[in-house]
Order: C-alpha cells, then structure tokens, then sequence
C-alpha cells in the first residue's frame, strides 16, 4: 500500500473522437486522432493537463505505419516533454487497460503525477486515400484482411484460419455445446447482448453507428448482414472501418485537487489483474473457456474487494460474441443487464488495439453521472491477452496501488494439459469445435473441423463446399456437431478432410 494517500490515481479528463470526413484527404490520421483526444481530455479536466504530463503511453496503430513511434511526435504537438513516454509493442486490445494499470502504479509509487493513455485508429481514411491513389473502391483496402490474407499461405492459412474473425467462432461453437444450449439458444443469446450493445451505442456520443437493432436483426442474414464465419453475421462482428481516438488523463489526487477538479469529477483507479493463453491458438487446452480470462476477472474483483453485484456497470471485451459470453459467466452478470458502457465493437466501433480506451471514456461519463463502481475486461490477440480492472466513484476499500498485476502462473496452474497437434492426422476423429466459412454472396467457402483422434491428438480438415450435407451438419442446428465422430482423410491436394459419420 501506498504510505501517502494523495498518490492515489484518479482519472480526471476523458476524450474521444470520431472523424468522418467527405474526402478522405481531409481526414486525421492515427496521430491526429491522438491529438484530437488528448486535447478534449484536457478540456474535459478543466484544462492546463498537457504541459505537466510526466508519462505518455501510446496504443499502437496500424492505419498509418509509416508514422512509426508517435509518443515523440504527439508530446512536441501536445508542448508535452513527459520523462517518460513509449508506445505498446503491438496493437492489442488489451493495451489501453495495460497502460492504465501501469500508469497507476507509477503514481502510487510517487515516479510521476500526470500520466497520458491514448490510441487512435484511422482505418477509414486509410482505405479511402489508397482507393483514390488506385481508382478503385476502399473495401480492396482493407488492412485487417490484407494482414490475414499474408498468412494464408501458412498451415492454418490452408484451412482459413488467417483472421480474428475465422479463430474466434472455435470458442462460440465450443461453448455453446459446454453451455449446453441448442444452436437456436445459443444465437438467441448473442441476439440479445449486441441488440443492447446496440441500444447503448444510440445514446452514446462517441459511438460509430448510432442505429438500434432488435435481435432478429442481428441474427437475420441479409445482403447487409451477410454470414462471415459461422455462427456470425456481419452485425455480429467488430467494425474496424472507423475513424476513432480516445484518452484519458490519470492524476495523483494530490495534483487533482492542486488543479481544483471537482471531487464529483474523479473517478478512481483500482487495481488490474492480467493473465494470457499462449499466441498459438492450436496448443490451447481447450475452446469453452479460457484460464487466463477466468483469473484476470476473479483476480481484479479480489484484489478491490468487491464482488460482482456491487458492479454497476461492466464493459464485457467485445470483439464477437463469444468473448462477452464467457466473461459473464465467470461473473454471472445478468444477460438483460448490458454488458458494455461505450456500444461493443460493432456499433460503438473497432478501433483495433483502441476499443478500451474508447471504454474507458464511457465508463468514466457513467459513474460521473451515477452509479459507484465499474468494471473494465479487456482482450485482445485470439483470446489469448487479458486485462481487468476497476474504476470507482470512491477510494477502493482495498488499499492503494503499486501493485504486482501478472497472474500468469496462476492462470498456468489452472490450465489443463495441452493435447498434440498433428498436421496429416487421418483417421477417425471427434468433433472437439469448429466453423464455416463463406463467400461475401452468402455462400460457404468451406468447413473448418477442429478434432480430435482416438488417443487425443488435435487436428484440423476441411469441409468441401460442394458436400452439402456435411456443411448442413454444421450449420443447420439439428444436432450437435460437437462431440459428433467423423473420418479423417488425405485429400487430393494434400489437406486433411473430414467426413461425418
């Protein structure tokens, strides 16, 4: 515990925004979104912030790579000289509570007084400027793909496991035979998260999309709502075409009370916990649920001293839904209670590494209006990166930070074992979770099985699109594909296939 109470870390201004310009050359970039953010959190804190920020923690982005290390270039536009100043090592969406926590430390330990947490994401303007350069239309411009589209030619490449959004419905098909839940159910439950998600984002000034969506609509397939990986349509999906910064500005009480920010204004920092499954999503222990996630989220409710009903609002990482799923059964947090303060990554946007700075804003606007206490769940990678921390309108009964926030050996200890992978595996093999993935008209593109051979070895085989029942089998909710024994077998360009039955 800290010995000086005044060390305690508030956060005392908030800022976001959003840029939506007609010509793309008129648009921000990554840096001129950081900037934009940080000057209304500075407003937002009643001003004069920026030219006494010890330390700038920067979110990287990838909108604009060649604009390389911005913690320099964005103090000399802020007349900031922070002692310390440094950009994540990737753009993970678990770095903005990251740089919080540390933040947090460094002013409980008396190293610095002001600190700066920002990201921005230009992924719109980015797209639409190199449309015009090529006279062809942004969608062929999209980074996220285009960086998947370098691991295709990898293993998983082959079976079209390259994106977020091919890796994440492993999980939600996982879970939804662990919950025992029909696949009606299951989609059901999805419906009515991002149909809130959605209802929270109208309401919400820095949201992208300010549309409310019931949970028919969400689930219905259409051309605006096409099928990407099963279970997931296009509404279902983080939305990372958006322009977006945020950032906040964390403080020592003792500099927020020199400052004369208001006492109803401060919103005080607990402590994190953070744990991470390994990068590979193949040697994982298993698809339902995920050791690193369930120690983060019980560890930062333990180390503040509350529990899940004291919670007034939560902001449940939302990059599909599957993470948000998992998380509020390690809380048990109500499904007609919404599980986000900002409007999750669909509606309130996907900013990449960004999202919970954005979350962050959010949840500091709500507890200045009500409430007393939050929660914030980061993830990023493959639900491999996780970070939970707590925000309240009062001093944490626990005690005061710096503390140690790495929990990875727990959430190692508690892992299951790891089974082998096998590359050429054939043979008969059990269903363990998989996908579908499909073509931007609709059609399937082919089935993903991840399985599992007689003596527990992983593997993964293809579904042909033209075997029109084995793709029923995994779509059309009559039976549980998990679990289901199938045949591994060599296929004429050398993928594994599987057969059912």
């Amino acid at each position: 515990m800290a010995a000086d109470a005044t060390r305690t870390p508030v956060i005392v201004g908030v800022g976001q925004v959003n840029d939506r310009p007609a010509d793309p050359r008129d648009g921000l970039d990554s840096l001129g979104l950081m900037e934009a953010a940080l000057r209304e959190a500075d407003r937002d804190a009643g001003g004069g912030w920026l030219a006494r920020i010890d330390s700038i923690g920067v979110v990287d982005q990838i909108s604009f790579r060649e604009l390389g290390q911005l913690p320099g270039p964005l103090s000399q536009r802020l007349g900031a000289n922070p002692k310390i100043a440094y950009q994540t090592h990737m753009a993970s969406g678990d770095s903005p509570i990251l740089l919080l926590n540390e933040a947090a430390n460094r002013i409980a330990a008396g190293e610095i007084e002001v600190a700066a947490v920002v990201g921005g994401e230009a992924l719109r303007t980015a797209a639409g400027r190199a449309a015009q350069a090529a006279g062809d239309n942004p969608s062929a411009h999209n980074i996220t793909r285009a960086n998947a589209d370098r691991r295709a030619k990898t293993y998983r490449g082959r079976y079209g496991l390259t994106a977020p959004v091919d890796i994440y419905p492993l999980y939600e098909n996982a879970g939804r035979a662990a919950y025992g839940q029909t696949l009606a159910e299951a989609q059901e439950e999805s419906g009515r998260i991002w149909s809130l998600f959605s209802q929270v984002a109208v309401e919400n000034p820095g949201a992208w999309i300010k549309q409310p969506r019931t949970p028919e609509e969400i689930l219905r397939a259409s051309p605006d709502n096409r099928p990407i990986a099963f279970p997931y349509n296009k509404l279902m999906v983080a939305n990372s075409s958006v322009n977006q910064g945020a950032g906040f500005l964390v403080a020592s009480l003792a500099a927020a009370r020199r400052q004369g920010v208001p006492e109803h204004r401060l919103v005080y920092v607990g402590r994190g916990a953070a744990a991470h499954e390994a990068e590979d999503f193949l040697v994982r222990d298993r698809y339902d649920r995920t050791p690193a996630m369930e120690v983060s989220l019980r560890r930062a409710l333990q180390l503040n001293a509350v529990s899940a009903t004291d919670l007034d609002f939560v902001e449940f990482y939302s990059c599909f839904p599957c993470v948000p799923k998992m998380a509020r059964r390690v809380l048990d947090w109500p499904l007609e209670k919404p599980a986000t303060v900002f409007g999750g990554l669909t509606f309130g946007g996907g900013p990449i590494g960004n999202y919970m700075s954005h979350a962050v804003v959010g949840m500091v606007l709500k507890l200045r209006e009500r409430g007393r206490k939050g929660l914030l769940f980061a993830n990023g990678g493959l639900a491999t990166h996780n970070h939970t921390i707590v925000l309240s309108r009062d001093p944490l009964p626990a005690g005061l930070v710096p503390h140690d926030f790495d929990f990875q050996a727990e959430a190692d200890a508690a892992r299951g074992a790891i089974p082998p992978f096998v590359e050429d595996y054939a043979g008969p093999g059990e269903i363990e979770t998989y996908t579908a993935l499909y073509e931007r008209d609709g059609a399937p593109k082919f089935g993903v099985i991840l399985g599992r051979s007689p003596a527990g070895e992983r593997f993964l085989a293809k579904v042909p699109p033209e075997d029109a029942a084995a793709i029923a089998l995994l779509t059309d909710g009559k039976i549980e594909p998990v679990g289901t024994w199938g045949q591994a077998v060599m296929g004429p360009d050398g993928d594994v296939l599987w057969r059912p039955g």
